[in-house]
């Protein structure tokens, strides 16, 4: 199944008009309709949008998975939505994720020694 048909489906599933939807999603109705018949393919902040209004994740919408579940946990979610700044000093951020340099995970201890060392260096400048 093609994206303008997975999301078709999904507005038909819902019992929701194309202008019911489009408004939603904040787009034109032609836009959701060249979309549902193939004849443009939305784009990543669009397709984003589709997946968050009909709860499903974007492998789905494209075609990678036909299970239509969300795939990420709510806190990673939030987390990948609020990202455009990361505080690493906040211990809550460093248990709760793993970071790795060159494919091998950092100890906490680790963590902590990576943010005192640019913390030092950045004093030195």
């Amino acid at each position: 199944m093609d994206i303008g048909t997975r999301i078709a489906h999904l507005r038909e599933q819902r019992g929701w008009t194309q202008e019911q939807t489009s408004h939603l999603l904040g787009i034109s109705r032609a836009a959701l309709s060249h979309y549902e018949k193939n004849r443009r393919e939305p784009d990543t902040e669009t397709l984003t949008k589709f997946a968050d209004l009909f709860h499903v994740s974007i492998d789905y919408l494209v075609g990678r998975t036909n299970s239509p579940e969300q795939l990420l946990d709510p806190e990673v979610r939030d987390f990948v939505q609020q990202a455009d700044q990361v505080e690493l000093s906040e211990e809550d951020i460093t248990e709760k994720f793993a970071f790795t340099i060159d494919g091998m995970e950092l100890t906490p201890e680790e963590a902590k020694r990576f943010i005192a060392f640019i913390r030092a260096e950045r004093s030195m400048r």
